[in-house]
């Protein structure tokens, strides 16, 4: 199952799309949130090793900024984390997923150097796009030394915490070992986090928009008479213009798709006004939304909804055109990838879609267009917990690997290297604080690695965004609409084999639909519901509903 990274821009709301039951938290919440204006560099003092065993004087942390913001400059000390042991050398191993830039070993080498004064070292490897669905939790089983691990609600966050696979963050244990968490994160971020009472990992500290945008080739829309993309409808014709006039003369998809369509179907149902209150490895449970929390039996399995059964006659059409290979649902180049290198014609996704369309137009001759379809209906947030940090529950020294997190979300030197790359040779900073991609940008593109989605803070801007990107950006903050059931979190525990059967279901079916690859939408459609039932389907539900009555009379 395929779920996209989030490049997204800075809006303060946020969706919580979640799995296990416990909603609150047994720690201190932290004393302040993303923010301010300050433009201030303050430095705690000193530099060497820490005595163990003590806590970070009040007057470090005071002595910096009150909170993350646009020109504050944030330097980290030894001395700040006088309760950790650094007298003996440590290598913290990271894993994230991704993509490698071609510049990271000198990035990696930066980040080193500056670990000096703190006896530590950081190894990263990066689990590829096509091996991260196998290799993961394999990694945490298995006898690899993991220390810090990039996870989400689309990146197996909520199975692995089931499995017990993350170290446990207390409010003491923040407080000691990561104090510039402690200072600087989004307070109302860690019930995102929180799962049965237990917060298992450090989300982002910032939410943003979650508009759903196609991007297309513009200059095909014109070589067919197309000038631009109003709604569904239109979008669906040029799909099917270019199956039947571009794709027989240049080999050029309408979408090269990959996996599945998840990221057209998000912004089919964007037109639905629909938000998920339930989302894990295709189980989604979604509702309509109509201005208020909704009732238990307004909220049922996506693929049950008739905007669903539409969506997937839809893509039968499509498919049976040609505007997509047949062997799409083995396919491992992404279809951003194929878009960017002129291979398909479309992509849907967030306002991650600018960057593969500034790709493409590379090539002389090309330009390319975003489209919204969906604009009379609300734009959901992106949750906090969309990218986070974990400490592996088997690290060897977790102070050790929460101190490097600490450092590489909330020091300034260290949080913009691995976002943004090498100041001067991958981007520059003007007097407003905005950063601007240099030449050798594409060596580290900015926010490029997942380490970057989840360490950042919300304070770094692009400058001289296109005006064709901030017009749709810009219109999401009037519909952007918070989901009202954003802290319900489903404890799967007592229906674990019957979510495991269902979910065996839904991998099976729900990408071949997506993509049209059957011979009737609808009977296959049918036979994959009456499978999810027949496997426990109504048992989930059962559950599911339970603890949701139990979580509305909180509200």
């Amino acid at each position: 199952m395929k779920k996209k990274k989030l490049l997204s821009i800075t809006l303060v709301m946020c969706l919580m799309i979640t799995l296990f039951a416990g909603c609150g938290s047994t720690k201190t919440e932290p004393s302040s949130s993303a923010g301010g204006q300050s433009t201030e560099t303050a430095s705690a003092a000193g530099s060497g090793t820490a005595e163990a065993g003590t806590e970070p004087e009040s007057s470090l942390l005071d002595s910096l900024p009150e909170a993350v913001g646009a020109g504050v400059e944030i330097a980290a000390s030894p001395e700040l984390y006088a309760a950790t042991d650094l007298s003996k050398e440590y290598t913290v191993n990271m894993y994230l997923i991704g993509d490698t830039p071609n510049d990271w070993d000198k990035v990696l080498a930066l980040v080193n150097e500056y670990l000096e004064p703190y006896n530590t070292k950081l190894a990263v490897t990066v689990m590829s796009w096509s091996d991260y669905q196998t290799m993961y939790s394999l990694v945490l089983a298995g006898g690899e030394q993991v220390d810090l691990i990039f996870t989400a609600p689309w990146c197996y966050m909520y199975n692995e915490a089931a499995k017990g696979s993350f170290y446990e963050l207390t409010g003491d244990f923040i407080s000691t070992y990561m104090p510039l968490t402690n200072k600087y994160q989004a307070a109302e971020s860690w019930d995102e986090t929180t799962i049965s009472g237990k917060t298992i990992a450090v989300p982002s500290n910032v939410a943003a928009p979650m508009g759903k945008i196609v991007a297309v080739r513009q200059d095909l829309m014109e070589k067919y008479g197309m000038s631009e993309l109003k709604n569904w409808d239109d979008y669906m014709q040029f799909a099917l213009t270019i199956a039947e006039k571009e794709t027989p003369e240049s080999g050029i998809y309408a979408l090269a798709a990959s996996g599945d369509n998840n990221e057209l179907w998000d912004v089919y149902r964007q037109q639905t006004d629909t938000f998920l209150a339930l989302d894990s490895s295709w189980l989604d449970m979604m509702y309509e939304y109509k201005g208020n929390i909704p009732a238990k039996e307004d909220i049922k399995l996506a693929y049950e909804y008739d905007s669903f059964r539409q969506y997937a006659k839809d893509m039968k059409t499509l498919a049976d055109a040609g505007c997509w290979s047949r062997s799409a649902l083995t396919n491992t180049v992404t279809d951003d990838d194929s878009f960017g290198n002129l291979q398909g014609a479309s992509i849907a996704w967030n306002a991650s879609v600018f960057t593969y369309m500034e790709q493409a137009e590379k090539t002389e001759g090309v330009s390319c267009m975003a489209y919204d379809l969906t604009k009379d209906h609300l734009v959901g947030a992106e949750a906090y917990s969309n990218n986070d940090m974990a400490i592996a529950a088997g690290s060897k020294n977790p102070e050790r690997a929460g101190m490097v997190l600490d450092l590489i979300k909330y020091d300034t030197y260290l949080n913009k290297l691995l976002l943004l790359g090498i100041e001067g040779e991958h981007y520059s900073i003007d007097d407003k604080g905005q950063y601007t991609e240099l030449d050798k940008a594409t060596e580290y593109p900015a926010m490029n690695i997942s380490a970057s989605w989840a360490i950042k803070n919300g304070d770094l801007e692009e400058a001289g965004t296109p005006e064709r990107e901030t017009l749709i950006t810009d219109s999401w903050k009037e519909r952007v609409v918070m989901n009202p059931t954003i802290t319900f979190v489903f404890d799967d525990t007592n229906v674990k084999s019957y979510v495991s059967a269902v979910t065996a279901v839904l991998t099976d079916y729900v990408p071949m639909l997506e993509l049209g690859l059957v011979d009737d939408s609808d009977a296959t459609l049918d036979e994959m519901i009456q499978k999810c039932y027949d496997a426990g389907l109504q048992n989930i539900y059962d559950e599911f509903y339970t603890q949701y009555d139990a979580w509305l009379a909180t509200r």
